[in-house]
Protein backbone atom coordinates (compact mmCIF):
# COMPACT_ATOMS: atom_id res chain seq x y z
CA UNK A 1 0.00 0.00 0.00
CA UNK A 2 0.97 3.66 -0.40
CA UNK A 3 -0.93 6.14 1.76
CA UNK A 4 -2.85 3.58 3.81
CA UNK A 5 -0.73 1.88 6.45
CA UNK A 6 -1.28 -1.30 8.41
CA UNK A 7 -1.55 -0.77 12.19
CA UNK A 8 1.99 -2.07 12.74
CA UNK A 9 3.32 0.42 10.16
CA UNK A 10 1.94 3.52 11.86
CA UNK A 11 4.44 6.11 13.00
CA UNK A 12 5.12 6.60 16.69
CA UNK A 13 3.73 9.92 17.94
CA UNK A 14 6.77 11.54 19.52
CA UNK A 15 5.07 14.60 20.97
CA UNK A 16 2.48 15.07 23.70
CA UNK A 17 -0.15 17.71 24.33
CA UNK A 18 -1.04 18.03 27.98
CA UNK A 19 -3.07 20.19 30.37
CA UNK A 20 -1.85 20.53 33.94
CA UNK A 21 -4.23 22.16 36.40
CA UNK A 22 -4.47 22.18 40.15
CA UNK A 23 -3.94 23.86 43.46
CA UNK A 24 -2.24 27.29 43.69
CA UNK A 25 1.47 27.28 44.45
CA UNK A 26 1.89 23.53 44.01
CA UNK A 27 4.48 23.85 41.24
CA UNK A 28 2.47 23.61 38.01
CA UNK A 29 4.73 26.00 36.10
CA UNK A 30 7.90 24.27 37.25
CA UNK A 31 6.37 20.96 36.21
CA UNK A 32 5.37 22.43 32.85
CA UNK A 33 8.88 23.57 31.98
CA UNK A 34 10.29 20.14 32.91
CA UNK A 35 9.39 19.07 29.36
CA UNK A 36 12.30 18.83 26.87
CA UNK A 37 13.79 22.06 25.46
CA UNK A 38 10.87 24.16 26.67
CA UNK A 39 10.02 27.78 25.94
CA UNK A 40 7.58 29.38 28.40
CA UNK A 41 4.84 31.74 27.23
CA UNK A 42 4.26 33.49 30.54
CA UNK A 43 0.86 35.19 30.54
CA UNK A 44 0.49 35.02 34.31
CA UNK A 45 3.87 35.93 35.85
CA UNK A 46 4.56 32.27 36.61
CA UNK A 47 8.24 32.46 35.70
CA UNK A 48 8.88 34.52 38.82
CA UNK A 49 7.90 31.51 40.93
CA UNK A 50 10.31 29.10 39.26
CA UNK A 51 13.65 28.41 40.93
CA UNK A 52 16.39 30.18 39.00
CA UNK A 53 18.12 26.90 38.15
CA UNK A 54 14.98 25.60 36.47
CA UNK A 55 14.03 28.60 34.36
CA UNK A 56 13.86 28.32 30.59
CA UNK A 57 13.70 30.82 27.68
CA UNK A 58 10.56 32.86 28.33
CA UNK A 59 8.18 35.23 26.60
CA UNK A 60 6.81 37.62 29.24
CA UNK A 61 3.56 38.45 27.52
CA UNK A 62 2.13 41.95 27.54
CA UNK A 63 -0.15 41.65 24.48
CA UNK A 64 -1.69 38.94 22.30
CA UNK A 65 0.24 40.15 19.27
CA UNK A 66 3.44 39.00 20.94
CA UNK A 67 2.27 35.39 20.91
CA UNK A 68 2.31 34.96 17.14
CA UNK A 69 5.53 36.95 16.85
CA UNK A 70 7.16 34.69 19.45
CA UNK A 71 6.14 31.52 17.58
CA UNK A 72 7.71 32.91 14.41
CA UNK A 73 10.85 33.83 16.38
CA UNK A 74 11.08 30.30 17.79
CA UNK A 75 10.78 28.80 14.30
CA UNK A 76 13.58 31.03 12.98
CA UNK A 77 15.95 31.44 15.92
CA UNK A 78 15.23 28.58 18.34
CA UNK A 79 14.52 25.58 16.08
CA UNK A 80 15.81 23.26 18.82
CA UNK A 81 12.69 24.08 20.87
CA UNK A 82 10.73 20.89 21.52
CA UNK A 83 8.04 22.19 23.89
CA UNK A 84 5.87 25.29 24.18
CA UNK A 85 4.40 25.93 27.62
CA UNK A 86 1.27 28.11 27.90
CA UNK A 87 0.91 29.55 31.42
CA UNK A 88 -1.96 30.03 32.02
CA UNK A 89 -4.67 29.25 29.48
CA UNK A 90 -7.19 31.41 31.33
CA UNK A 91 -4.94 34.47 31.26
CA UNK A 92 -4.09 33.85 27.60
CA UNK A 93 -7.82 34.02 26.82
CA UNK A 94 -7.93 37.39 28.57
CA UNK A 95 -5.23 38.68 26.22
CA UNK A 96 -7.22 37.32 23.27
CA UNK A 97 -10.30 39.16 24.49
CA UNK A 98 -8.39 42.44 24.85
CA UNK A 99 -7.01 42.02 21.32
CA UNK A 100 -10.47 41.37 19.86
CA UNK A 101 -12.00 44.43 21.55
CA UNK A 102 -9.07 46.68 20.60
CA UNK A 103 -9.53 45.74 16.95
CA UNK A 104 -13.33 45.95 17.02
CA UNK A 105 -14.92 47.83 19.95
CA UNK A 106 -18.33 46.49 18.87
CA UNK A 107 -17.25 43.13 20.24
CA UNK A 108 -17.43 44.55 23.78
CA UNK A 109 -20.38 44.97 26.11
CA UNK A 110 -20.83 48.11 28.20
CA UNK A 111 -18.96 46.56 31.12
CA UNK A 112 -15.93 45.91 28.89
CA UNK A 113 -16.43 42.15 28.63
CA UNK A 114 -16.88 40.34 25.33
CA UNK A 115 -20.26 40.32 23.66
CA UNK A 116 -21.81 37.03 22.56
CA UNK A 117 -20.41 37.62 19.07
CA UNK A 118 -17.04 38.45 20.60
CA UNK A 119 -16.98 35.12 22.42
CA UNK A 120 -17.64 33.42 19.10
CA UNK A 121 -14.65 35.21 17.55
CA UNK A 122 -12.46 34.25 20.51
CA UNK A 123 -13.56 30.63 20.31
CA UNK A 124 -12.44 30.46 16.68
CA UNK A 125 -9.14 32.16 17.51
CA UNK A 126 -8.53 29.74 20.36
CA UNK A 127 -9.36 26.61 18.36
CA UNK A 128 -7.14 27.77 15.48
CA UNK A 129 -4.30 28.51 17.89
CA UNK A 130 -4.57 25.03 19.45
CA UNK A 131 -4.46 23.47 15.98
CA UNK A 132 -1.47 25.62 15.03
CA UNK A 133 0.41 24.32 18.06
CA UNK A 134 -0.73 20.74 17.43
CA UNK A 135 0.78 20.63 13.94
CA UNK A 136 4.00 22.38 14.97
CA UNK A 137 5.77 19.10 15.70
CA UNK A 138 6.40 20.17 19.28
CA UNK A 139 5.08 19.15 22.67
CA UNK A 140 2.52 21.58 24.05
CA UNK A 141 1.91 22.02 27.78
CA UNK A 142 -1.08 24.08 28.88
CA UNK A 143 -1.29 25.18 32.50
CA UNK A 144 -4.46 26.29 34.28
CA UNK A 145 -5.51 27.22 37.76
CA UNK A 146 -8.26 25.19 39.36
CA UNK A 147 -11.71 26.47 40.21
CA UNK A 148 -14.24 24.86 42.49
CA UNK A 149 -17.83 24.00 41.63
CA UNK A 150 -20.27 23.31 44.45
CA UNK A 151 -23.11 20.86 43.93
CA UNK A 152 -24.89 20.44 47.21
CA UNK A 153 -22.32 19.17 49.67
CA UNK A 154 -19.92 18.01 46.95
CA UNK A 155 -16.97 20.04 45.62
CA UNK A 156 -15.69 19.50 42.08
CA UNK A 157 -12.34 20.66 40.69
CA UNK A 158 -12.32 22.10 37.19
CA UNK A 159 -9.63 23.87 35.11
CA UNK A 160 -10.16 27.63 35.08
CA UNK A 161 -10.64 28.07 31.34
CA UNK A 162 -13.35 30.41 30.12
CA UNK A 163 -16.70 29.19 28.80
CA UNK A 164 -16.72 26.32 26.33
CA UNK A 165 -12.99 26.78 25.72
CA UNK A 166 -12.23 24.04 28.26
CA UNK A 167 -14.03 21.46 26.13
CA UNK A 168 -12.45 22.82 22.93
CA UNK A 169 -9.02 22.34 24.49
CA UNK A 170 -9.51 19.03 26.28
CA UNK A 171 -10.74 17.17 23.20
CA UNK A 172 -7.46 18.03 21.42
CA UNK A 173 -5.17 16.78 24.22
CA UNK A 174 -3.37 13.51 24.91
CA UNK A 175 -3.25 14.05 28.66
CA UNK A 176 -5.13 16.06 31.26
CA UNK A 177 -3.80 15.82 34.79
CA UNK A 178 -4.93 17.22 38.10
CA UNK A 179 -2.02 18.23 40.34
CA UNK A 180 -2.66 18.20 44.05
CA UNK A 181 -1.11 17.44 47.41
CA UNK A 182 -1.54 14.11 49.15
CA UNK A 183 -0.14 14.75 52.59
CA UNK A 184 3.20 16.42 51.89
CA UNK A 185 3.62 14.75 48.52
CA UNK A 186 2.75 16.36 45.21
CA UNK A 187 0.77 14.04 42.98
CA UNK A 188 -0.54 14.24 39.43
CA UNK A 189 -3.59 12.20 38.58
CA UNK A 190 -4.30 11.16 35.00
CA UNK A 191 -7.36 8.96 35.36
CA UNK A 192 -10.75 10.72 35.36
CA UNK A 193 -12.68 10.72 38.57
CA UNK A 194 -16.05 12.14 39.54
CA UNK A 195 -14.60 15.20 41.26
CA UNK A 196 -12.05 16.32 38.68
CA UNK A 197 -11.29 16.18 34.96
CA UNK A 198 -8.49 13.97 33.70
CA UNK A 199 -7.55 12.23 30.46
CA UNK A 200 -5.07 9.42 29.95
CA UNK A 201 -4.70 8.34 26.32
CA UNK A 202 -1.07 7.32 26.95
CA UNK A 203 -1.89 4.56 29.46
CA UNK A 204 0.21 6.12 32.21
CA UNK A 205 -0.12 5.08 35.83
CA UNK A 206 -3.25 6.76 37.24
CA UNK A 207 -1.34 8.57 40.01
CA UNK A 208 2.31 9.61 39.89
CA UNK A 209 4.26 11.37 42.62
CA UNK A 210 6.17 14.45 41.49
CA UNK A 211 9.53 14.41 43.27
CA UNK A 212 10.70 17.53 45.05
CA UNK A 213 13.66 19.03 43.19
CA UNK A 214 14.65 21.75 45.67
CA UNK A 215 15.46 21.55 49.38
CA UNK A 216 14.04 23.63 52.23
CA UNK A 217 16.54 26.42 51.47
CA UNK A 218 15.52 26.54 47.81
CA UNK A 219 18.65 24.83 46.51
CA UNK A 220 18.13 22.52 43.51
CA UNK A 221 18.56 18.84 44.39
CA UNK A 222 17.36 17.18 41.17
CA UNK A 223 17.20 18.02 37.49
CA UNK A 224 13.81 19.41 36.49
CA UNK A 225 13.06 16.69 33.93
CA UNK A 226 9.83 15.04 35.09
CA UNK A 227 7.89 15.58 31.85
CA UNK A 228 10.96 14.58 29.83
CA UNK A 229 10.66 11.16 31.46
CA UNK A 230 6.88 11.01 30.93
CA UNK A 231 7.26 11.82 27.22
CA UNK A 232 10.11 9.34 26.77
CA UNK A 233 8.15 6.60 28.57
CA UNK A 234 5.13 7.24 26.36
CA UNK A 235 7.24 6.98 23.20
CA UNK A 236 8.74 3.69 24.37
CA UNK A 237 5.28 2.34 25.22
CA UNK A 238 4.08 3.22 21.72
CA UNK A 239 7.06 1.42 20.18
CA UNK A 240 6.36 -1.71 22.24
CA UNK A 241 2.71 -1.56 21.25
CA UNK A 242 3.62 -1.28 17.55
CA UNK A 243 5.94 -4.29 17.87
CA UNK A 244 3.17 -6.26 19.55
CA UNK A 245 0.73 -5.14 16.85
CA UNK A 246 3.12 -6.46 14.20
CA UNK A 247 3.32 -9.80 16.03
CA UNK A 248 -0.48 -9.84 16.23
CA UNK A 249 -0.86 -9.27 12.48
CA UNK A 250 1.56 -12.12 11.72
CA UNK A 251 -0.21 -14.45 14.17
CA UNK A 252 -3.68 -13.72 12.77
CA UNK A 253 -2.43 -14.18 9.20
CA UNK A 254 -0.95 -17.57 10.17
CA UNK A 255 -4.15 -18.62 11.95
CA UNK A 256 -6.28 -17.78 8.93
CA UNK A 257 -3.89 -19.55 6.53
CA UNK A 258 -3.77 -22.69 8.69
CA UNK A 259 -7.56 -22.84 8.98
CA UNK A 260 -8.04 -22.23 5.26
CA UNK A 261 -5.75 -25.23 4.62
CA UNK A 262 -8.03 -27.61 6.55
CA UNK A 263 -9.71 -29.91 3.99
CA UNK A 264 -11.49 -32.57 6.05
CA UNK A 265 -12.45 -33.89 9.49
CA UNK A 266 -8.97 -35.32 10.11
CA UNK A 267 -7.39 -31.96 9.41
CA UNK A 268 -9.92 -30.23 11.66
CA UNK A 269 -9.28 -32.60 14.55
CA UNK A 270 -5.54 -32.11 14.16
CA UNK A 271 -5.98 -28.32 14.21
CA UNK A 272 -8.14 -28.49 17.35
CA UNK A 273 -5.10 -30.01 19.08
CA UNK A 274 -3.02 -27.10 17.76
CA UNK A 275 -5.55 -24.67 19.30
CA UNK A 276 -5.29 -26.40 22.67
CA UNK A 277 -1.50 -26.17 22.60
CA UNK A 278 -1.66 -22.47 21.66
CA UNK A 279 -3.91 -21.85 24.66
CA UNK A 280 -1.60 -23.80 26.95
CA UNK A 281 1.46 -21.92 25.67
CA UNK A 282 -0.34 -18.56 25.99
CA UNK A 283 0.68 -17.43 22.51
CA UNK A 284 -2.42 -15.37 21.74
CA UNK A 285 -2.14 -11.60 21.34
CA UNK A 286 -4.98 -9.10 21.77
CA UNK A 287 -8.13 -10.80 20.36
CA UNK A 288 -6.37 -13.45 18.25
CA UNK A 289 -8.12 -16.25 20.16
CA UNK A 290 -11.51 -14.77 19.20
CA UNK A 291 -10.38 -14.40 15.57
CA UNK A 292 -9.27 -18.04 15.61
CA UNK A 293 -12.56 -19.21 17.11
CA UNK A 294 -14.72 -17.30 14.61
CA UNK A 295 -12.62 -18.31 11.60
CA UNK A 296 -12.66 -21.93 12.76
CA UNK A 297 -16.45 -21.88 13.17
CA UNK A 298 -16.90 -20.53 9.64
CA UNK A 299 -14.59 -23.24 8.23
CA UNK A 300 -16.47 -25.98 10.06
CA UNK A 301 -19.70 -24.75 8.46
CA UNK A 302 -18.07 -24.59 5.02
CA UNK A 303 -16.88 -28.20 5.33
CA UNK A 304 -20.24 -29.26 6.82
CA UNK A 305 -18.52 -31.07 9.67
CA UNK A 306 -20.39 -32.38 12.71
CA UNK A 307 -19.00 -32.85 16.19
CA UNK A 308 -19.43 -36.33 17.65
CA UNK A 309 -19.97 -35.85 21.36
CA UNK A 310 -19.31 -39.49 22.13
CA UNK A 311 -15.99 -39.62 20.28
CA UNK A 312 -15.16 -35.98 21.02
CA UNK A 313 -14.09 -35.26 17.45
CA UNK A 314 -15.36 -33.90 14.14
CA UNK A 315 -16.69 -36.20 11.44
Amino acid sequence: MGLIKMPSELEVKKTISILIYGEPGIGKTTLGVSAPNAVLFDYDGGVQRINGAHRVPTLQVSSWEQTQAAIEEINKELPQTKTIVIDTVGKMLDYMSAYIIANDPKMAQRDGSLSLKGYGVRKNMFVNFIKQLAISGRNVVFIAHEREEKRGEETYKRPEIGGSSANDLIKELDLVCYMHAVGKKRTITFDPEEHYYAKNTCNLAPDIEVPANIDAEGNPTLANDFLCKIIAANEEAQKRNLEKTGDYEKLVAQIKADIAAIKDAAGMNAYIDVCKKMDADNVHIFNSRLVQRNTLKARIEELQLKFNQEKQCYE
